[in-house]
């Protein structure tokens, strides 16, 4: 059984890239707190088959005794194509729908396996920026000499919604 991931797509990924986002003002700008940061209320909580048919119909057209897509082209073409398989009209519809099927299969595998590459890449490349911001925060955080309580529970909020994506990524990564 395939574990569920968290993040399936690329869209899913949206909420990562807003923390980061976020992460990122909160290292530029000091005096940033959950008032005037992007997500006040997410912080505050915290805090609180095309192809195949051209072919199907080509192989019907040009199948038939008689050519064209007139009811005698297209009932002799299907005859014929059902005579591959010992069968008649009927099984050369079954024939002429095979690379409907087929192609249509084919296709999804391989868009299937280039989003599944780039969601991995994807994945990878915010993990390591959520790591580093990661670093970032904690390291403001134990200067806590100089920054005020607004601050530190922006930061802390702002922590714990970066060791969440870092939790998913890497469980998502481990999976993939």
């Amino acid at each position: 059984m395939a574990i569920k991931q968290i993040y399936p797509n690329l869209g899913a990924l949206e909420s990562v890239k807003k923390v980061l986002d976020e992460a990122g003002e909160a290292i530029k700008d000091k005096s940033r707190t959950i008032e005037t940061s992007s997500m006040p209320e997410v912080l505050g909580g915290i805090a609180g088959g095309t192809i195949g048919v051209g072919v199907g119909l080509t192989l019907v057209y040009v199948s038939g005794t008689v050519f064209g897509v007139s009811a005698a082209g297209i009932t002799s073409g299907l005859a014929a194509l059902g005579a591959i398989i010992g069968g008649g009209m009927l099984a050369g519809i079954a024939v002429a729908a095979l690379p409907v099927g087929v192609l249509g299969v084919g296709g999804y595998a391989l868009v299937a396996r280039r989003n599944k590459r780039k969601l991995i890449q994807a994945k990878e490349a915010l993990l390591q920026e959520a790591l580093q911001k990661h670093d970032a925060i904690i390291r403001e955080m134990n200067e806590r000499v100089s920054t005020s309580e607004e601050r530190v529970a922006y930061l802390t909020s702002l922590n714990a919604l970066l060791e969440q994506a870092i939790k998913d990524l890497k469980a998502d990564l481990h999976h993939a």
